[in-house]
């Protein structure tokens, strides 16, 4: 066990109530509310209308359009419950509960004496076992039980308990009739992170049915392999494996240290993917795969970084991070929340994305409110309902600070509050601010993360006064007695990083801070097409230049020097190029506020004259004659995507 391990080890780090931690920053403020709007928005009836005709019971209204009139229908309303009741929980909105209880009332009357509950038939799951066509049944009803779960957890709503309790012991019966065979043919068709929702549940019901059943969906030769080192992952669909090591980590966390083996394999599964398959954003896999490892500016497309992929590694990272108090997963959540979730809503409009290109040129397309109903669309409803979960960990009386986001935490544990603010990265100032609510001193520990992006010497500041405190495990300590009105301020110097791929040190993307920047290229022709079962991606059909040529050096030495080359407006947040072919023309800006115009993350280095120029240009000659490629022709009933 590591350092980092001892330190927290017999003491798991905790999360705090969403109803602990307030946004106060305006972009998080304004994306929380865009996202309440939009659940305020939906008609219940029409969410519901295939669990009632499913149940033989008339529909109150038509079915919404999309995925939601296929045979994954239902998925939608399992990310709603969980949305809202995340939601619920930081507001009391009286609203939010009403919407879950007509849902859960209405659950109640369309499940079956069997504890059956779909908006599709149950022939679906007969299909998947009889190795016939169906698509991820076992994926939907995962939503279903995970989001019958929150809204039992933030809203205690018995009957909530009730349902998703007897729905479990359908699952427990369905899966124990399961032959060694019969299992494996299931699990080779995604089903979500059932493993994961069911422990979920056995730690709710106490029922050994629930326990056995979400180790049926444990796929113990992956794991095994996965945790010996191996990377198998090329080929794989990223967002149909990484759930499935969320359930493992899941099992670690719900029996101890008897199945270290689980926490082992999700550990080992998170270094091979952010080490090996992860874009500078935090996002992952190109057409919804993982890879070669570190072949990634091969892939580079209009089709990467699915967007349900970042968010179900952050769930896996603030787990793995809450186990054993290791900064590389504070480190990694922050670039992935900032840089693809963050990245992935409209901030005028609150619509989320699906894929987000890293190939340059390209441009962001947003789910529309009421006609795609996509699986980034219900991971977005989520994302954006707990933006304040994973700021602040604590245990007794230590408090971990792991993202420098303006807001006020309730620290009722030790009756204290800390109000936290932050601008980065237009600031590279923090300050927190501690009041006692009893107006009483209170023994703390402070642990600040010291980000790996900061370059320099850090300033800190208590009352004013200059103050060197420890350094543990990569974060500050400050462990004293805390006086009310106590002030510590924070001077986190960054400067800009240039971050290439493994496959090709040329191709470079710019980062200032934690914030990864991009470069607009413009709104022409802006033309959707699409590709798998109703889902939009951008077009280029112009040529966009993606390189640049360093003036009177070589790319390498252009790139140890980037700091010199890509420079900061005095007055704003934009970055200049210097000593190049497109000084006059890029201007790079944060890439999580870029939403209007096509963009450039990656640039490609190369020298004048040179072969890989040459090639450059070729390649920019053959766009101009081929279409654009899609994905329609991979293997069908694999997952959610492909059918």
């Amino acid at each position: 066990m590591s350092a980092k391990e001892e330190a927290v080890k017999g003491h798991v780090l905790q999360d705090f109530a969403m109803n602990q931690v307030h946004l106060t920053g305006e972009f998080h403020i304004n994306a929380f509310a865009k996202e309440l709007d939009y659940l305020h928005s939906y008609d219940l009836d029409r969410l519901l209308a295939g669990f009632r005709e499913n149940r033989g019971l008339p529909p109150k209204a038509g079915k919404y359009p999309g995925w939601e009139d296929t045979e994954i229908r239902g998925h939608t309303l399992g990310h709603f419950m969980t949305a809202c009741a995340q939601a619920y929980e930081q507001t009391s909105d009286p609203d939010l509960l009403k919407k879950l209880e007509y849902i859960i009332a209405e659950l109640a009357q369309c499940q079956f004496e069997s504890g059956y509950l779909s908006a599709f038939p149950e022939s679906l799951i007969d299909n998947i076992e009889k190795r016939q066509p169906a698509w991820v049944p076992w994926y939907t009803i995962h939503k279903l039980i995970a989001g019958l779960i929150a809204v039992y957890q933030g809203t205690q709503l018995a009957d909530a308990k009730r349902i998703v309790c007897k729905l479990g012991d359908w699952v427990a019966l369905r899966t124990s009739r399961w032959s060694h065979e019969l299992q494996t043919i299931v699990l080779s068709v995604e089903y979500g992170g059932m493993n994961d929702c069911l422990y979920d549940l056995f730690k709710i019901s106490s029922d050994p049915k629930h326990l056995e059943a979400a180790h049926k969906f444990d796929e113990i030769p992956l794991f095994k392999a996965i945790a010996q080192g191996a990377d198998i992952l090329k080929g794989k669909h990223a967002n149909t494996t990484i759930p499935k090591f969320l359930g493992a980590l899941n099992r670690y966390r719900t029996l101890g240290e008897s199945e270290k083996f689980y926490l082992e394999a999700a550990k080992k599964f998170w270094d091979i993917v952010v080490n090996h398959h992860t874009y500078i954003t935090g996002g992952n896999s190109e057409s919804e795969h993982f890879g070669e490892p570190d072949i990634l500016d091969a892939r580079r497309s209009d089709i990467t970084c699915e967007t349900c992929n970042s968010y179900n590694m952050l769930k896996l990272t603030r787990e793995l991070f809450k186990l054993t108090g290791d900064k590389k997963y504070a480190d990694y959540y922050e670039t992935s929340y900032i840089n693809a979730i963050l990245s992935s809503q409209n901030p005028e409009t609150g619509m989320t994305m699906y894929f987000q290109p890293m190939a340059t040129g390209y441009f962001k397309i947003y789910s529309s409110p009421f006609e795609h109903f996509w699986c980034c669309t219900g991971t977005g409803m989520e994302s954006f309902t707990k933006l304040n979960d994973s700021i602040y960990f604590y245990n007794d009386n230590e408090l971990y600070v792991n993202q420098f986001i303006s807001s006020r935490l309730d620290f009722a544990q030790e009756n204290m509050s800390i109000t936290q603010t932050a601008s980065i990265p237009d600031r590279d100032d923090v300050q927190f601010t501690i009041e006692t609510t009893d107006g009483r001193d209170r023994a703390m520990k402070l642990y600040v993360r010291v980000p790996n992006w900061v370059k320099g010497e850090m300033t800190v500041l208590l009352n004013g006064k200059r103050f060197e405190p420890e350094i543990k495990n990569e974060y500050l300590e400050v462990d004293r007695t805390w006086h009310s009105g106590d002030v510590l301020d924070l001077v986190l110097p960054m400067k800009v990083l240039a971050c290439s791929l493994p496959d090709n040190p040329a191709a470079v993307g710019f980062q200032y801070g934690p914030i990864v920047l991009s470069a607009a290229l413009g709104n022409e022709d802006m033309t959707l097409s699409s590709t798998g079962i109703m889902v939009q991606v951008p077009t280029k059909r112009m040529r966009i230049k993606d390189f640049i040529i360093p003036n009177g050096m070589t790319p390498k030495e252009w790139i140890q020097s980037v700091e010199e080359h890509v420079v900061k407006d005095e007055d704003r947040m934009e970055f200049r190029l210097r000593n190049t072919d497109e000084d006059e023309r890029l201007i790079f800006t944060p890439h999580y506020k870029q939403h209007k115009e096509r963009y450039g993350i990656y640039w490609n280095m190369v020298e004048p004259d040179s072969e890989e120029l040459k090639r450059h240009l070729e390649l920019g000659r053959l766009e101009n004659l081929t279409k654009e490629a899609t994905i329609d022709s991979v293997q069908v009933g694999n997952d959610q995507y492909e059918l």
